[in-house]
């Protein structure tokens, strides 16, 4: 009996109650996000946007357009936030952890992952710096937070699990971002470009979308750090992320089959660019053209059916798997060429910056 009270009363001093100076103790769990917080809200920034409007008279007026979240990566000043946090902004303005403000230089912008890079020039002693983890290596269920700044709430921070991996959202331009992480930690407008974190306090993603309401429903989304540690040198360097092409001018075949052409599934190649990567690996763009009422429909070329054997159908996924792809690699194009099915390496390379 005196065992079990020994150990009830050891359980009990590890909740949340009083010692004898008056100080509350907290439970291993609770304390490791006390210091998580303590530890990286000096990082976080908000982030202020400020656009122009004019009044009766045609006036510029310089007004805050939107604002949210980012986090500064290294004593240099560099930010990392969402691309939409900063899109079409005439200043930026940065507020620190200790409210005082900078203003932001735009470094780099990538709106197919939803990134920007902006750099401050404040003394390092005025901030703290976050680094990333690993994303490849998180598994649904484990423990993550969130920090931010939902509906201008500065440094808030919320808490949960992942819930998902690997889903798909769209950019704001429409492409897709692909092995997206799902998580349950509430995340509201606002948020947006702030760091989710593993509970070591590591970034593992960037906060960039919630689904539907003007609110957190418990399904939030953010860009893995793998796919931020990807960009992130071509951001700071070229301001651009330097993506390779294949060279062709491509048509979903979709196109053709709703005209009545009779074409298998895929993307037709009608024109390849000389001396591009299709054109070195000999793909064959359209040969004849076919009349459909006062147009000339391309047709006869090769037709891509897969690339590294996932299917490909449409645009976005010619796309998602040339762009996410660097200078040099190799890819295996399965293709249909004069009702014969082959398949053909081929060695990407930058597309020319015009």
């Amino acid at each position: 009996m005196f065992k079990q009270k020994f150990i009830f009363l050891i359980f009990l001093s590890n909740l949340c109650i009083l010692n004898v100076h008056g100080v509350t103790r907290f439970s291993v769990e609770e304390q490791k996000n006390i210091n998580i917080y303590e530890k990286s809200s000096k990082a976080v920034v908000n982030i202020s946007n400020i656009g122009l409007n004019y009044d009766f008279f045609y006036r510029a007026i310089p007004t805050e357009s939107g604002s949210g979240t980012g986090f500064l990566i290294d004593d240099s000043g560099t930010i990392v936030t969402n691309y939409h946090v900063v899109e079409n902004a005439r200043k930026l303005i940065i507020t620190l952890s200790d409210n005082s403000q900078w203003p932001g230089e735009l470094i780099g912008a990538d709106p197919n992952n939803d990134l920007a890079v902006i750099r401050i020039d404040a003394p390092s002693s005025s901030y703290d710096y976050l680094t990333f983890s690993n994303s490849r290596e998180i598994v649904v269920g484990q423990k993550v937070l969130a920090l931010g700044n939902p509906f201008g709430l500065r440094l808030t921070l919320t808490t949960g699990i992942i819930s998902a991996l690997g889903r798909t959202i769209a950019a704001k331009n429409g492409r897709k971002i692909e092995g997206i992480i799902q998580t349950d930690a509430a995340i509201n407008p606002g948020n947006s470009g702030g760091p989710l974190l593993d509970s070591e306090g590591k970034v593992i993603g960037i906060n960039t979308a919630i689904i539907g309401t003007s609110g957190s429903v418990g399904i939030g989304f953010a860009v893995p750090s793998d796919t931020a540690l990807r960009i992130l040198p071509d951001l700071l360097e070229y301001g651009y992320v330097r993506r390779p092409w294949l060279g062709i001018e491509p048509i979903p075949t979709v196109y053709l089959q709703r005209i009545g052409i009779d074409v298998p599934e895929g993307v037709l190649v009608a024109r390849v660019v000389e001396g591009a990567s299709a054109d070195q690996a000999g793909l064959i763009g359209a040969t004849k053209t076919v009349k459909v009422g006062n147009y000339k429909i391309p047709w006869g070329g090769d037709i891509i059916t897969h690339i590294n054997q996932t299917k490909v159908t449409t645009m976005e996924d010619l796309a998602q798997q040339i762009e996410t792809r660097r200078s040099g690699d190799e890819i295996i194009i399965k293709l249909i060429r004069n009702e014969r099915v082959q398949s053909i390496k081929v060695k990407l390379f930058l597309r020319p910056r015009s």
